[in-house]
């Protein structure tokens, strides 16, 4: 006799299904509120009770195991629950999963070709950028970072053109975390510094690492986007100065804005 119908995969041996979708209550309604503390800056405990329709003791049980997890945090001084660093890091886990660096790298090979410079493809993780895919230049003299190489957001071009995306409130909270640490007597030091830069990145819509993180070294780098329109990465040009001089800023900065905007096509994401 023929099996009737075959399992599915990712379902126990023992499950046939019902004929309506079923959810786990109390999973359900925690993942009602994680969507919640997610799309806001920080809610009181009684504004996702209302919102998720969820009792206000059953809401704070589950925040706190959420909590526990790593998946959101509680801020004591303002009594606000706002999304948690583990989260982000399943966001990373599902950019990787969409083949980020295999999708990208046709764009990176055709970037290196028409500007004749390294090409570099970074996420931002934990505050900071990580360097996961680079498509090296046949110059002598060239960057190079090897993959899993990190770099602070405020100290290097993708992460600047990641921050130039971000509102101010959540810059300076991000730099309050971190700090400004100093690389080179270019590397910017201050917020005012640093936002009058950022400012001037979104306007353009590239960012310049000028010698800010290493001497006779700059980069141009442009943002990459999630479905959202959230900036979760970037695309960059690096190389020497002598070669990446102010002068051709302006021919390579918009070619790395447009690799980013195909980039961002390819992972399913849309520029804001």
């Amino acid at each position: 006799m023929e099996q009737s119908e075959k399992r599915q995969r990712g379902r126990p041996r023992a499950f046939n299904g019902p004929a309506e979708p079923a959810s786990v209550q109390s999973l359900d309604r925690a993942l009602r509120i994680l969507a919640l503390v997610a799309e806001d800056n920080g809610l009181s405990l009684s504004e996702i009770a209302t919102a998720s329709g969820v009792p206000a003791p059953t809401a704070y049980r589950m925040l706190t195991t959420l909590e526990s997890h790593g998946m959101v945090e509680f801020d004591k001084a303002g009594q606000l629950w706002s999304i948690g660093v583990e989260t982000y890091r399943m966001g990373s886990a599902f950019l990787r999963g969409r083949k980020l660096v295999d999708r990208a790298r046709i764009v990176m090979q055709e970037l290196m070709e028409k500007t004749g410079e390294t090409a570099n493809l970074g996420v931002t993780e934990d505050d900071c950028v990580v360097f996961v895919s680079q498509v090296e230049t046949h110059q002598a003299i060239r960057a190079f970072f090897r993959p899993g190489t990190r770099s602070p957001l405020h100290a290097s071009g993708i992460g600047k053109a990641v921050l130039a995306h971000l509102d101010a409130a959540r810059v300076a909270m991000i730099i309050n975390k971190t700090g400004l640490q100093i690389f080179t007597e270019k590397t910017l030091t201050t917020l005012p510094t640093l936002t009058r830069d950022l400012a001037q990145t979104k306007v353009r819509g590239w960012s310049v690492d000028d010698e800010e993180r290493n001497i006779g070294m700059r980069c141009v780098a442009a943002a990459i986007f999630n479905e959202f329109g959230e900036p979760v990465g970037g695309v960059s040009v690096s190389g020497p100065t002598v070669r990446v001089t102010p002068e051709r800023l302006n021919q390579i900065g918009p070619l790395v804005h447009e690799a980013a905007q195909q980039v961002t096509i390819l992972i399913g994401g849309a520029a804001p």
